[in-house]
């Protein structure tokens, strides 16, 4: 096999780690992605660094903690100078395109003030996240009394539909991701009870067909070296699936919630506030899960039917010998476990995402087909890529690590002691519940493979897990005594993570160590009692030197 000279970065929206077959899902059968699982590495432990969609993607886009880069929730910009993974790849060498979401907002004011025009090269791109645009398409175009939720979302699909004839002013919307009853009424997917009813659309022009289609014209078109991030809209909500998929799946196939009434005995006050907000009330019906979550598994059959298109037409161009292929998702769903709908919060079920990695390359074959359960993050992705275009990562701006070493059987294991998540919930309807100020309503997950502690501001007890003993995470250890030496370990390492210097990166480390001694050679002799106390040669320009008396100023 050759080296890899392509990345295929795949993400999926709102994907749980645990709905794959590859990862123990009991009925819902994924053998295109599980054959890519054979190929690569499988990853057990990959934790994302917030449990909300833009923060998520801006860590994984940046490689940096969202306390780094600052866009700590949906539609907060990622100010201008944050560096993404299309700014660390071109500097190697490599091209790096958007086919997809982004959920990127970009930072006007501060484009304005610096003068980048967003009709420039270099200010569409700080615009876009760091990526040359094949196609945006972050779905998602509700329309409420005030307006559409993102004007922009599903644009080129809306035109591609129409041009289709599918007649609507949101063919998205009335197509895509609703039913039709026997009238010819929409039913809206955004009514969970319709997610028991097939799309009104014929499959192959639904939304995820129709990403994997814009991909391989994308791929088609490229000579290399590229990176190209494939990022899928679905299976996030609207939960609707057209045929065969609307039927694949019932009441019949939905796994138990994990939650238990230990739970909502005496919860932590920010816990409670997310159980009982009206996702978290929702979810928690039987009769929901029972029409949400086959309909959720269709989407994901889907999505795995289109892998095995996409892999097969990689296999057939040759492509699949050259390109090495990052699978995954920006987050996953509570689907009713820990009684909660959503994501926004630090379980497992919202947590861990799935990752499967395939590099094509020599180095890897003692790799192919194992299992990793080493604690990895999603800003490793960046530096993984960055040294598989050849380049050595920039660790200072980078906060992540290349997953490298492991791909190609160097090591086991990655080099951090915890991971890290982060929520900002100040714009959340839950912030004004819990009557918490915008500084308060921020919590913090640190975990290892032992241990998972979560930290609220706002004066509330923490929450702690122990994953060796209780992996479902029902039993809250926050208020025991007898677990506060580990809930002080726990703290230790969020506070050593917290005073780590991550908004230096105008200097690299090696620069910072040749600071050290350069300026000595500038003249610069702070502290020197005597001219012998330090070496000739650094005050050189200092010795033997003759000037006029100028005490009372020059002579007239």
């Amino acid at each position: 096999m050759a080296k890899a000279k392509n990345i295929l970065f795949i993400m999926f929206d709102q994907l749980r780690w645990d709905y794959l077959s590859c990862y123990g899902h009991p009925h819902l059968k994924t053998p295109h992605i599980d054959r890519l699982a054979e190929k690569g590495v499988r990853f057990t432990r990959c934790y994302i660094q917030s449990p909300v969609c833009g923060s998520s993607r801006m860590s994984t886009y940046t490689g940096r903690y969202v306390h780094s880069h600052g866009a700590s929730w949906n539609g907060i910009p990622l100010k201008v100078g944050e560096l993404t993974m299309g700014d660390h790849l071109r500097k190697a060498g490599m091209d790096c395109f958007l086919v997809g979401k982004t959920h990127m907002r970009a930072d006007a004011d501060g484009m304005a003030r610096l003068g980048l025009a967003p009709d420039s090269l270099i200010g569409a791109r700080v615009a876009e996240c760091g990526f040359d645009v094949f196609e945006r398409d972050d779905g998602m175009l509700p329309e409420g009394p005030d307006g559409y939720y993102d004007p922009d979302g599903a644009k080129e699909y809306n035109k591609w539909l129409s041009a289709k004839g599918y007649e609507s002013d949101n063919p998205w919307h009335d197509f895509a991701n609703s039913g039709l009853d026997e009238d010819g009424n929409v039913l809206s997917g955004w009514f969970l009870k319709n997610a028991t009813t097939a799309a009104n659309i014929a499959e192959p022009d639904s939304e995820t067909p129709y990403l994997t289609g814009r991909a391989m014209e994308f791929i088609e078109s490229q000579k290399g070296p590229w990176c190209c991030h494939l990022s899928y809209i679905k299976p996030h909500w609207p939960y609707i699936v057209p045929e065969p998929y609307a039927s694949m799946f019932g009441p019949e196939h939905v796994l138990p919630p994990v939650r238990s009434n230990r739970e909502r005995a005496a919860p932590n006050p920010v816990f409670k506030a997310f159980m009982e907000n009206q996702i978290g009330e929702t979810f928690s019906r039987q009769e929901v899960r029972e029409a949400v979550i086959p309909a959720y598994m269709g989407l994901i059959k889907q999505a795995d039917d289109q892998m095995g298109r996409l892999f097969d037409w990689l296999e057939q161009t040759g492509r699949m010998e050259d390109t090495m292929i990052v699978l995954t998702s920006d987050h996953g769903d509570f689907l009713g476990d820990h009684w909660m709908g959503e994501k926004t919060f630090f379980h497992d079920a919202s947590t861990v995402v799935p990752l499967i990695i395939y590099d094509p390359s020599e180095e890897a074959d003692a790799t192919r087909g194992s299992v990793c359960d080493a604690l990895v993050e999603c800003i490793d992705f960046a530096p993984t890529f960055v040294e598989a275009a050849g380049a050595e990562p920039d660790l200072h701006i980078l906060e992540g690590e290349s997953l490298i070493p492991i791909l190609h059987g160097q090591s086991d294991e990655t080099l951090r002691d915890s991971v890290i998540c982060e929520y900002d919930y100040s714009a959340s309807p839950v912030a004004d519940k819990l009557g918490a100020d915008v500084r308060d309503a921020t919590m913090f997950m640190v975990a290892n493979k032992e241990w998972k502690l979560m930290h609220f501001e706002g004066g509330h007890r923490p929450m702690l897990f122990d994953l060796a003993n209780d992996p479902d995470e029902l039993n809250d250890l926050g208020e025991s005594d007898e677990h506060s030496d580990v809930i002080a370990e726990m703290y230790d390492e969020l506070f050593t993570w917290a005073r780590r210097p991550s908004q230096r990166t105008t200097r690299s480390a090696a620069q910072l160590v040749e600071m050290r001694t350069k300026s000595r050679g500038r003249g610069i002799v702070l502290g020197v009692y005597d001219e012998n106390d330090v070496p000739l040669d650094l005050t050189v320009r200092y010795r033997g030197r003759k000037a006029p008396d100028m005490k009372n100023g020059p002579k007239s």
